[in-house]
């Protein structure tokens, strides 16, 4: 098992990828089902470093995205040092494997060497069993947010409140 960057060579993997995990959302009737992501998105993501994937077999298992910065969701706690990590999605040929669990314990090594306090990220809509994943794999919930402005976001920010999660890297438990 392997952590790296992702490449332009793995967008074409990516995009199948977010299909698969936007069917899956469908399937399971999950009230926030994620939309078509731009490609430009993606690139954009791709030269900046901040697309990640794990790789099994020389196979892409997992894909995520970082950043520094998430004001429009996070809001005053922006503020705080923190990284944040978006669109998990499985190649439904590993599913069942824990991936959350391995990109924690990935993070708080990425956030420690970023200078991070934090590792956060969202979900929209009250989707109970993502929760469950997210606590699980050691976030705390912080709760269900309306966010102010979702101007520029991806169109699935407006479809429902932010349940928002987080790690306190220099919280001893």
């Amino acid at each position: 098992m392997k952590i790296e960057n992702s490449t332009i060579n793995d967008i074409d993997e990516i995009f199948r990828l977010y299909k698969h995990a936007s069917d899956f959302q469908r399937s399971k009737k999950t009230v926030v089902v994620w939309p078509e992501f731009e490609r430009s998105l993606v690139e954009t993501e791709i030269a900046e470093k901040s697309q990640w994937k794990l790789l099994i077999d020389g196979k892409i298992a997992c894909v995520w995205v970082t950043t520094f910065s998430d004001e429009q969701i996070w809001g005053e706690k922006n503020q705080d040092s923190a990284v944040y990590i978006h669109r998990i999605a499985t190649n439904p040929d590993f599913r069942g494997n824990d991936f959350v669990k391995i990109i924690v314990a990935w993070a708080r090594e990425y956030a420690a060497a970023n200078q991070k306090q934090y590792i956060r990220l969202d979900t929209i809509g009250n989707n109970t069993k993502l929760i469950e994943v997210y606590t699980r794999a050691g976030f705390d919930f912080l709760g269900l947010f309306d966010l102010k402005d979702v101007t520029g976001l991806p169109v699935h920010y407006s479809q429902g409140p932010a349940c928002l999660f987080e790690i306190n890297l220099s919280d001893p438990s």
